[in-house]
């Protein structure tokens, strides 16, 4: 059973640097220890961390597994994410333990769908290619045959979970005049359908064959990972492009590389990776790839906000009360 007991002024840990105005107000409201140099917590570090507080405010790149929860002191009682996503944390393992977990939706939905869209322009017009031509002092002027790209109006585009991000990216997609096909759990209302112009697709291989463009927006769990693996990727046509900015273990890394080695796939824009920071080399050699580094979510309103939803789950739980964001075991 979780334990909702009052802690009037419970320890807080914040494991990396928040925007100033949200470590302000952890520091004003709570006991709380910042990270004001934004050095990567290690895992000791986050171990010691763990032992010693009552809330820990972690970010997707700490991975709070089931051998930091176990080893946690008594007094840690809440994991509030900073961050939607919790695919970093074990929360079968911090439930066993009373350990309640938060995170911070919808705050994020338009920055990221803002990223996705941005993604999906530039990747079939080759904006980011035709950038470097220009600052490499290359560029010998306007030709008919130079720089020809594909437009996107008319294309089918493939939105693979329609939750609120894959419902901002299809209401920015028809503006751009794609047309809207999605695989999602669950069938959406025939309202939202009608609003968006959207064609469900209860068979995602089925799907994979009839669109243009592919973008990813489901979080990652034990379901998701590796969900666009080498078959479904040979289930693409050769002229589609693929673009992703939710996680990186969404997609088989390696067999999206080897398909656009192989002109299997026409592009790809990137947001995420498998083994980020980390980018491989092969990627960075292809030039149909767009990457940006994980910025799908980097504005400051966004960032700000994300803070007071931390903010509010922690109050919330100090108060004694369920914090409205917490995370429950088969989150997805």
């Amino acid at each position: 059973m979780v334990d909702t007991r009052r802690c009037p002024n419970p320890r807080v840990v914040v494991t990396r640097e928040l925007p100033n105005a949200t470590m302000d107000r952890l520091e004003a409201l709570f006991d709380t220890v910042n990270n004001r140099g934004d050095l990567a917590m290690s895992r000791d570090q986050l171990a010691a961390a763990m032992a010693d507080c009552d809330v820990l405010v972690p970010s997707v790149v700490d991975t709070i597994d089931a051998d930091l929860i176990a080893a946690a002191g008594e007094r840690l009682k809440l994991i509030a994410n900073f961050g939607a996503g919790v695919n970093h944390i074990d929360l079968r393992a911090a439930r066993a333990r009373g350990i309640i977990v938060t995170n911070t939706p919808g705050v994020l939905t338009e920055d990221t769908a803002d990223m996705t869209m941005a993604l999906i322009v530039s990747v079939p017009r080759r904006l980011a290619e035709g950038e470097k031509l220009v600052r490499s002092g290359e560029w010998k002027g306007w030709s008919p045959g130079g720089m020809l790209g594909h437009r996107i109006g008319g294309k089918a585009l493939g939105i693979v979970g329609m939750g609120r991000i894959g419902q901002a990216v299809a209401r920015r997609a028809r503006a751009f005049g794609l047309s809207i096909h999605y695989h999602n759990r669950h069938r959406l209302p025939k309202v939202v359908e009608a609003e968006l112009q959207a064609q469900w697709h209860p068979n995602l291989d089925e799907m994979l064959g009839a669109i243009d463009i592919l973008t990813m927006h489901t979080p990652l769990n034990a379901d998701s990972a590796n969900l666009i693996g080498a078959d479904r990727i040979a289930l693409l046509r050769p002229h589609v492009h693929l673009i992703n900015a939710s996680r990186g273990g969404i997609v088989d890394e390696e067999a999206m590389i080897d398909a656009l080695e192989a002109g299997r796939l026409a592009g790809a824009g990137l947001d995420v990776w498998t083994h980020e920071p980390a980018i491989d080399p092969r990627l960075l050699a292809l030039p149909n790839v767009v990457m940006t580094p994980h910025m799908g979510s980097a504005t400051f309103e966004g960032r700000l906000a994300t803070g007071e939803k931390v903010i509010a789950n922690i109050r919330m739980w100090a108060d004694g009360h369920r914090p409205p964001d917490q995370v429950l075991e088969g989150w997805a």
